[in-house]
């Protein structure tokens, strides 16, 4: 297997494919690790990977690290695989390739309130090589990464290219604000506009506010989901 290079300020940390990245990285960071570590698993069938976040700015605001995450992913497979394939995300860490479910994102933080300025936030990467089953035609709506014409994207190229074009993505966060960011993954947002259901609300879809929660039409009435709501015990 090629050795997987990261760019500066950001430093792997490779575990066996029993071992789930998403977690280490939690217990790691809980422990004190650096921000940048970037824990991950090159399994046969599956790439995982987290990153290690030290924010500071309230939880509110640091929840953008999961878009962020989300558009660099985008860009990354983007740069490597044939111009046709598509990728979108789900607001709730959900991507989309070639319109079909192909792994997800997910995030944790060391403290659950929206104003509090978390120690360290989390998010993992989950990304599915090769399909589950012999049959793919029994889940349609489920796909796998070389499922879908990139049988040329090599696993160690994905995972240096999504931690280079994350890590340029958060240098622009910090830089610009929001604003190019939400722009990005607007561009990029799967079912937006569309009725869906998600978290036991069902509705429109229309969109995101300023901190990227989830705005949702039911009958006459707007709801706002904070994204603060797909956090994930990583303790």
């Amino acid at each position: 297997m090629n050795e997987v290079i990261f760019p500066p300020l950001m430093a792997g940390h490779e575990v066996s494919g029993s071992e789930d990245p998403f977690q280490t990285a939690c217990m790691k960071a809980a422990l004190g690790c650096d921000a940048g570590m970037v824990v991950y698993a090159l399994g046969s069938d599956t790439l995982r990977a987290a990153l290690v976040f030290a924010p500071e700015v309230p939880l509110q605001d640091a929840m953008a690290m999961l878009p962020t995450c989300g558009v660099g992913f985008q860009n990354a497979l983007g740069a490597l695989a044939p111009p046709e394939v598509a990728v979108h995300l789900e607001w709730g860490g959900g991507l989309r390739i070639n319109g079909a479910r192909c792994g997800r994102l997910r995030v944790a933080a060391s403290t659950g309130g929206a104003d509090e300025v978390p120690d360290w936030l989390v998010v993992g990467l989950e990304l599915p090589l090769w399909p589950a089953s012999d049959d793919p035609g029994t889940t349609p709506d489920d796909t796998a990464l070389y499922a879908e014409g990139c049988a040329d994207v090599e696993a160690p190229a994905l995972l240096e290219s999504f931690a280079r074009h994350t890590l340029n993505w958060i240098t622009r966060w910090e830089d610009e604000g929001v604003k190019p960011l939400h722009a990005e993954w607007r561009g990029l947002a799967h079912g937006m506009g569309e009725e869906i259901e998600i978290m036991g609300n069902a509705g429109t879809f229309l969109g995101v506010d300023e901190r990227f929660g989830m705005l949702l039409r039911q009958d006459e009435d707007t709801t706002m989901i904070s994204l603060t709501e797909l956090l994930e015990d990583g303790r």
